[in-house]
């Protein structure tokens, strides 16, 4: 797997709206984007730092797995996104080496990215997430 770079950190919220005093204003972050991606039912939040991003996640639904993870959790980190060259070819090989795939190929995510997830109990109990720029 070809890992480049951390993408972001995926961190659950219960809203952005309430989240952001605390990123822009005690973090000095600047949001510069916020997209709702309608088949995931969550609303993200981005904020740069350095070449890594943080999204804060919102649910949309109290069916969305990002509502469940609130209620099962609370909020906080939710999972680690990696930037690969291929998220195909990735989840070809970390099936081959044992690991329990979410995705069994990428579909569309939050920027335009292509995405895919690896299941935590074969990750060390970390939600990993596969990302690769279509135009790169």
């Amino acid at each position: 797997m070809n890992i480049s770079h951390i993408e972001h950190l995926g961190i659950a919220v219960k809203s952005i709206e309430e989240s952001l005093p605390y990123y822009e204003g005690v973090l000095g972050l600047k949001c510069y984007n916020i997209e709702v991606v309608e088949d995931q039912k969550v609303k993200t939040a981005f904020f740069k730092v350095g070449q890594t991003k943080i999204e804060l996640l919102e649910p949309t639904s109290p069916d969305s797995t990002i509502a469940k993870f609130i209620e099962k959790k609370g909020e906080g980190i939710h999972h680690i996104a990696f930037s690969v060259d291929s998220v195909a070819a990735s989840l070809a090989e970390a099936e081959s080496k044992g690991v329990q795939l979410i995705d069994k190929a990428p579909r569309p995510g939050a920027e335009g990215l292509n995405i895919a997830f690896l299941h935590p109990k074969s990750t060390c109990s970390v939600l990993t997430e596969l990302c690769e720029h279509p135009n790169k």
